[in-house]
């Protein structure tokens, strides 16, 4: 699977956290936290992107292809690239005056495997590939 040019991927990425900076802001009623928010969210987006290529291109070709096995694995690297992630944005929040909670660390990989899941879940109803559709178009098995 060839990775996607990293204009598409940055104005995709970009233009996604702003609006989550965005409902996270309204819903917050902090506007002026608004540009913080969304550099938080960016993490998740544009690393996120970056954690699916590294499952799609360095994990998956090295695991047997049955669908529990690929399933299992995806939401392990899930778990700890969103653990990772979840810690760079617990630091840029703290850089910027906003108070971290350090123990939650995996509640944050829970968190990204939830996202992905979402986002999965729309990749599905779309008709393309993904955690619940293998690529050749049919549903995993195990």
């Amino acid at each position: 699977m060839p990775v996607e040019p990293l204009r598409k991927t940055l104005l995709r990425t970009v233009l996604i956290a702003v609006l989550a900076g965005a409902v996270i802001a309204l819903l917050s009623r902090e506007w002026s936290r608004w540009p913080v928010d969304a550099l938080l969210a960016f993490w998740i987006t544009f690393g996120g992107h970056w954690v699916e290529v590294w499952f799609l291109q360095g994990v998956r070709p090295r695991i047997p292809a049955a669908g529990s096995v690929q399933r299992i694995a995806r939401l392990a690297v899930w778990f700890v690239g969103g653990s990772i992630l979840g810690f760079g944005m617990m630091l840029t929040a703290r850089a910027f005056g906003i108070g971290a909670n350090w123990s939650a660390w995996w509640k944050l990989g829970v968190l990204f495997i939830g996202v992905e899941l979402i986002v999965h879940l729309f990749l599905l109803l779309r008709g393309q590939s993904g955690f619940f559709r293998d690529r050749r178009g049919s549903a995993l098995e195990s």
